[in-house]
């Protein structure tokens, strides 16, 4: 873990707990320990996305290939931003197999990366994969090439965004494409909250404790004295917005020293921490998103139960 990586954590903290109501990034969520404790939420059966999302990898990657209009023997780059655990693109990776191409997964996370190239060289040992640790804004300066790239956005991440910011980032994306790139886009559908909340608040507790993780990794790395004990995981999910949100909840007033910091920050009983957006889509906001983009849908994947989609798109000339 660098310098710089500390200095901005120990920044982002200072200016969310500052602010009102309260709030951190979802991003810190992912050290060690948040990987392995996602790893084991994906594996829970209220936790519909993952597998939703498997099975379309799984069942339908010739489709998928085809509409990513790549052939054998031209040679293009493979990018996945939030690369994750791989375990739905190594079915994809499968698929490509006698394609020429160089898989380069992205992800905020130093294990995840490392722990990728791992598991790929031993299971996929012909793949080219070449990792990167870092935030999606900071590598899309990086993508701009001649080559021809074909960009992985899976597992509903795009939904840890608000509508204005996903449109904007996906601009962002879009300028650093060629025409005729494409880009797949994994999209949680909406759906009733009895369907939802679960999904967010597993039986086994595995959410919670990742979610109250971020407070053990900031007592951790910056010298807090967060006592989890004294907070709670609280979800919500409003159907009519499609909107899932996640928080941390002070069960009682208190005050958290962060020595890195040289500050105090004063909680009420029953105040919460905002520390997560989970998205779900219709057809007219997944065009919100895609507004003023370049992008055109080539084409849309579903799970048998229609409650995930992936999309790909296309960069328009």
């Amino acid at each position: 873990m660098t310098d710089k990586f500390l200095q901005e954590f120990a920044r982002e903290v200072d200016e969310g707990l500052s602010d009102t109501p309260k709030r951190l990034s979802s991003k810190y969520f992912y050290d060690e320990k948040g990987d392995q404790l996602f790893v084991k939420i994906m594996g829970m059966p209220e936790y519909y996305l993952t597998r939703s999302e498997f099975q379309i990898f799984s069942e339908q990657t010739d489709d998928l290939i085809k509409a990513f209009g790549v052939k054998p023997g031209e040679n293009f780059d493979l990018y996945e931003l939030g690369a994750g655990d791989g375990t739905k693109t190594i079915e994809l990776l499968k698929g490509l197999k006698g394609y020429q191409f160089t898989y380069k997964p992205i992800d905020i996370s130093e294990h995840a990366i490392a722990t990728l190239q791992k598991r790929i060289s031993k299971e996929l040992p012909d793949v080219a994969v070449e990792g990167k640790q870092g935030e999606y804004f900071q590598v899309l300066s990086s993508l701009a090439s001649e080559t021809p790239k074909v960009i992985l956005f899976m597992g509903s991440n795009i939904g840890n965004m608000l509508d204005d910011v996903a449109n904007s980032f996906l601009r962002q994306l879009s300028a650093s494409m060629n025409t005729g790139d494409k880009l797949l886009i994994g999209v949680d559908l909406k759906k009733p909250a009895s369907v939802i909340l679960p999904a967010y608040n597993d039986a086994q507790g595995y959410t919670r404790e990742f979610n109250l993780n971020l407070l053990d990794r900031i007592n951790r790395e910056l010298g807090g004295d967060f006592d989890r004990s004294k907070f709670e995981h609280a979800p919500r999910y409003d159907e009519e917005t499609g909107l899932a949100e996640s928080y941390v909840e002070s069960t009682e007033g208190q005050s958290v020293k962060i020595k890195t910091l040289d500050r105090e920050f004063k909680f009420e009983k029953g105040e919460k921490i905002f520390v997560e957006i989970s998205r779900k889509y219709d057809d007219a906001t997944i065009e919100a998103i895609a507004k003023n983009t370049e992008f055109e849908i080539v084409e849309r994947f579903y799970d048998r139960d229609k409650l995930f989609s992936d999309i790909v798109f296309e960069k328009a000339g």
